[in-house]
């Protein structure tokens, strides 16, 4: 159910009627609510966590309701769409994005008793948690292929806002591309923006108009891969298959899977188990899954990628391996040094070949 302040409201002027009507045996559901972005019909990261949320509904059945508010900014009024979900009676709440985390925390503070899940973010409470998805596991295996098919060498980056889950993506993209050319290059626009169909246009163009023959997206939308599909080159879906929107340009795409996750999360709050955490999950976990290959993937792309995808799934791969050189030419990982979780959740700088287009 989607919410809003009207039908909050009369939710709350029927609720003692409703009370009163019910037997005095009745289990009462729970009640979980879901703040979102962008539209639940973005068919990209709103539309997974949607999936989401209704994966919840299917697995606890009547043991819970889930509630909505879409098109959320991530602003100031974020608080009252958060304290909406509050009032409404939700006993376990979802921001589903990172600009979302200073006011999840405000809210959490009114409402010790309701337990909140923050995704992207790194600021927890004892009734905040977190969790993310290691999307740049993902992202190595597109910028595998990428950097296999590109006959320019000069691949495009569409980001959203310069943070460091952003960022780790360009990089994980341009050190895997790198990997199969190492004279690979990626061009990256931002456009402060995580759903906004036409200047996601707009930011495509200019990658094409500066080289890029593939590019690939941190962004909600299908748009970039429509411009693609126009100029007769290639990209990747993000948070969910595209292929329906580009069928010619879209090479694969990364899944966004939290279903399972949000199914636990749900049964902890049911069994009195909930605990505050920290969950970052990837490949190995099934929460971030790679669409099938287009029939435009070639078959040596295709078995580079699988290679990447089997080391995520065993722990043999990391592209996050030194050594590792930023834009100055700076060592910043050494030879056969890791780079660590805590280390790539707050990186802010971009590795050698990365250039800004706007």
């Amino acid at each position: 159910m989607s919410i809003s302040r009207r039908n909050l409201l009369k939710g709350a002027a029927a609720a003692p009627l409703a009370s009163m009507a019910l037997p005095a045996f009745a289990q009462e559901k729970v009640k979980i609510g879901f703040i979102f972005l962008g539209p639940i019909g973005d068919y990209g990261w709103t539309w997974a966590h949607n999936k989401g949320r209704e994966a919840v509904e299917a697995a606890l059945g009547d043991k819970v309701e889930t509630i909505y508010t879409e098109n959320v900014p991530e602003d100031a009024s974020a608080e009252a769409a958060i304290r909406d979900l509050c009032n409404a009676g939700c006993k376990l709440i979802f921001t589903t994005s990172f600009g979302y985390m200073d006011q999840t925390l405000a809210v959490a503070a009114e409402f010790p008793d309701v337990k909140f899940e923050h995704c992207t973010g790194y600021k927890r409470a004892d009734n905040v948690a977190t969790y993310n998805s290691r999307f740049h596991e993902g992202r190595a295996v597109l910028g595998t292929i990428a950097g296999k098919m590109s006959k320019s060498g000069t691949l495009g980056y569409l980001g959203s806002f310069k943070i460091p889950e952003v960022v780790l993506g360009v990089n994980s993209f341009a050190l895997s591309a790198q990997r199969m050319n190492p004279d690979a290059k990626v061009k990256v626009v931002m456009i402060d923006s995580w759903f906004d169909p036409p200047k996601e246009a707009a930011a495509t163009e200019t990658l094409i108009n500066l080289g890029c023959d593939i590019v690939t997206t941190h962004t909600d939308s299908p748009a970039a891969l429509q411009i693609l599909e126009q100029k007769g080159l290639y990209g990747f879906g993000q948070g969910a298959d595209m292929s329906a929107f580009a069928p010619n340009a879209h090479l694969t795409a990364i899944e966004d899977i939290w279903g399972p996750y949000y199914i636990q999360r749900a049964q902890a709050i049911l069994d009195g188990t909930w605990a505050s955490t920290d969950t970052w999950d990837g490949m190995a976990q099934g929460e971030v899954v790679i669409s099938p290959y287009s029939a435009a993937v070639t078959p040596e792309a295709a078995a580079e990628a699988d290679k990447v995808k089997a080391g995520y799934m065993d722990g043999s791969f990391d592209i996050f391996t030194g050594p590792i050189f930023d834009q100055d030419g700076v060592e910043r990982v050494a030879a056969g040094v890791k780079m660590t979780l805590g280390e790539l959740a707050v990186m802010d700088w971009f590795v050698k070949g990365v250039e800004s287009a706007s």
